[in-house]
């Protein structure tokens, strides 16, 4: 199950610096001017989870598999991208296929670095990309309920279904609200996903700030934080170029850096944390002799489903799972030691997976 978040913002904002790090390559070009980033990069990064490591050790497994995560670097967009201004369809035909918006923030003084406004102001800029998204929605919108007139006239349940969601999401962009405001049922949920609103997705706004300010942050920073928390979304403070220098580094030689700096861990690792956390993932673990190895679902999936993850047959030919708690299996030693102490659990086809799980699936091949 793969998850991709788009890393974007204005121009010059440390766009391809941040992702320059995540991934630990150099392939996305980062340069002093609008635009160095035509086509988006993608990069798969390991989620960072220190239980991973610990059960691989108990169980002396000989490879250990990270979760992974996708992220995206994509163009800078200026202001008129709903028009098509810039590169600005480009720009919505890549975030549109994204499941969540890593919003860089330039938080940074440098005479150096040109900003494409002439000023350093990341809620402005926040708010132009966020108007640029809205406009482009609210044009989407429009043209597919002129498609869809005769098949709601007609009666078609689907075609309803969507005019309703549309009408709700129109109303929202029309008071100057992302679509990610409006209250969706249970029922409408996988209806409004594919909608594909732009505004729909979550957002998590990440405040580039100088090196000398990545464990404090600054005043910019903190104005972010506190518009963060109005709209209800997430926010970390990294310095990219911090970020890009620990890449380099080896990590015995990358943690005495971040302690030199007064940082306890990069500001990478809390990055893709809140981008769990933004999509509502968790993990859960499968651990033998052969690889220790973590998984991807999003919280509340049941256990044949969390099966599907790994292949389909699992998902389809379900029997049970053999379930250990992250703390049982750590505490007690194992899964052997797990199952003599009474604590290895039999859960069925209605089994909510938690985090943290250790799993044995059986299934009919």
């Amino acid at each position: 199950m793969g998850f991709k978040v788009g890393i974007v913002g204005l121009p010059n904002v440390g766009k391809s610096t941040l992702f320059n790090a995540l991934t630990r390559t150099a392939a996305a070009q980062a340069a002093n001017f609008p635009f160095c980033t035509i086509e988006p990069n993608v990069g798969e990064v390991a989620v960072p989870d220190a239980r991973l490591d610990r059960l691989a050790a108990i169980a002396k497994s000989k490879q250990v598999i990270p979760a992974r995560m996708t992220f995206v670097d994509i163009a800078g967009l200026v202001k008129g991208a709903s028009k098509g201004e810039g590169l600005g369809n480009q720009f919505l035909a890549n975030i549109r296929e994204t499941d969540a918006i890593a919003h860089v923030l330039r938080c940074f003084e440098d005479d150096d670095v040109t900003h494409v406004e002439g000023r350093v102001d990341p809620v402005a800029d926040a708010e132009t990309i966020e108007t640029e998204l809205m406009l482009a929605d609210l044009e989407s919108i429009e043209k597919r309920l002129q498609n869809i007139v005769r098949k709601v006239r007609g009666g078609d349940k689907e075609a309803i279904q969507q005019e309703r969601l549309m009408q709700q999401a129109k109303a929202m962009l029309e008071q100057g609200k992302p679509a990610r405001l409006v209250e969706v049922d249970a029922e409408d949920a996988k209806a409004w996903q594919m909608l594909q609103l732009l505004t729909s997705k979550p957002i998590l706004y990440v405040c580039n700030v100088a090196e000398d300010e990545a464990a404090t942050g600054n005043e910019q920073s903190a104005r972010v934080a506190r518009m963060a928390e109005e709209q209800g979304a997430a926010h970390v403070v990294i310095s990219a170029r911090i970020e890009e220098e620990i890449a380099q580094l080896e990590p015995e030689e990358a943690g005495m850096f971040l302690s030199e700096l007064g940082l306890e861990e990069a500001g990478l690792d809390r990055m893709i944390r809140a981008g769990y956390e933004l999509l509502r993932l968790e993990t859960y673990f499968t651990v033998g002799p052969k690889e220790a190895r973590a998984w991807t679902i999003r919280k509340g999936t049941h256990a044949p489903q969390a099966a599907g993850v790994i292949h389909g047959d699992f998902e389809r030919g379900f029997i049970r799972a053999e379930t250990i708690s992250y703390e049982d299996f750590v505490t007690l030693g194992g899964e052997q030691a797990a199952k003599d102490a009474g604590r290895m659990r039999v859960e069925g086809k209605s089994y909510v997976v938690k985090d943290g799980d250790v799993l044995h699936f059986l299934f009919n091949a």
